[in-house]
């Protein structure tokens, strides 16, 4: 990628003229500039609001957890960052919080929040589903700790959204690996199931297969199929190779795919959870809404 320029600043410094910045580049904030050919991508879009904030700001949310390594962020998320300024361009969100010098760190150059201030920052500002996938993200990509995250919020007691932090952390998990993943779990918990475990390790004296999520007891288990699933010939063969091996073990799997509705998921999990004798929380079921 070729980084932004603040305009300006090259124009001053003779590297172009006013013609050239004008025919060759083009804004994405103001004063800061990309080449017309280079795409708006996250990562410029990051490091073009580093410049305009005049590299006084700290980067966290979610294009900080794309820096630390986290997949599952829209290349059109806003660029979120620690800093004063009420009146940020379309694409920035600043905000004025206080922050410990131990809780930043340098990343390609960049003064960025560290995994565990980014996630307490995810925990506190987006909500349901998408915040637990971020979050479960960047556990994976860091493996940060719910602790880690618990620490934050016992430092900053009165910060804003910690109540609401603290119940989205609780439901991270690290062992989520596509954002279908997370929603899934959080359906499963959000309807009063006892937590799944993740990536659960099948043998049968050699490794068989890793389970998106189940309860290890009366070997039962969620997997989401998506469709890479269906559309590679190759892992399609070798998936039902694998559930055939998986049954065979004693395994119940049930299958969720995009067209089912959370009430429906809820009802064949607690069905199945029930045959095989498990005993289910009393707790009214909600039946997913929490994960919408």
């Amino acid at each position: 990628m070729e980084p932004p320029i603040v305009g300006s600043e090259a124009v001053a410094g003779g590297a172009l003229s006013r013609g050239q910045l004008r025919w060759n580049y083009r804004p994405i904030f103001p004063d800061i500039y990309i080449p017309r050919s280079a795409d708006r991508s996250l990562e410029a879009m990051t490091v073009g609001a580093w410049l305009w904030s005049g590299q006084r700001s700290t980067i966290t949310g979610r294009a900080a957890a794309a820096l630390h390594g986290a997949k599952w962020v829209s290349e059109t998320s806003p660029v979120e960052m620690l800093w004063r300024n009420s009146h940020c361009p379309p694409g920035i969100i600043a905000r004025d919080e206080r922050f410990a010098p131990d809780e930043v760190m340098s990343v390609r150059g960049l003064s960025v929040a560290t995994p565990a201030r980014t996630g307490f920052d995810l925990a506190r500002h987006l909500v349901g589903a998408t915040a637990v996938a971020h979050l479960d993200d960047l556990a994976r990509a860091t493996r940060i700790t719910r602790q880690d995250m618990v620490n934050l919020i016992e430092r900053y007691p009165r910060a804003r959204g910690n109540k609401h932090a603290r119940r989205l952390i609780d439901m991270m998990d690290a062992g989520a690996e596509s954002p279908k993943e997370s929603w899934l779990r959080l359906v499963l918990v959000s309807a009063g199931l006892p937590p799944p475990t993740t990536q659960i390790r099948v043998t049968d004296g050699e490794f068989v297969a890793y389970l998106d999520m189940g309860w290890e007891v009366p070997m039962v288990a969620v997997e989401y199929d998506g469709n890479h699933h269906r559309l590679d010939r190759t892992q399609y063969v070798k998936d039902i190779r694998r559930a055939e091996t998986v049954e065979r073990l004693g395994w119940h799997v049930v299958r969720v795919v995009k067209e089912d509705r959370p009430r429906e998921i809820v009802e064949r999990v607690t069905r199945a959870l029930a045959r095989r004798g498990y005993p289910i929380s009393p707790r009214s079921r909600s039946h997913g809404r929490g994960a919408a």
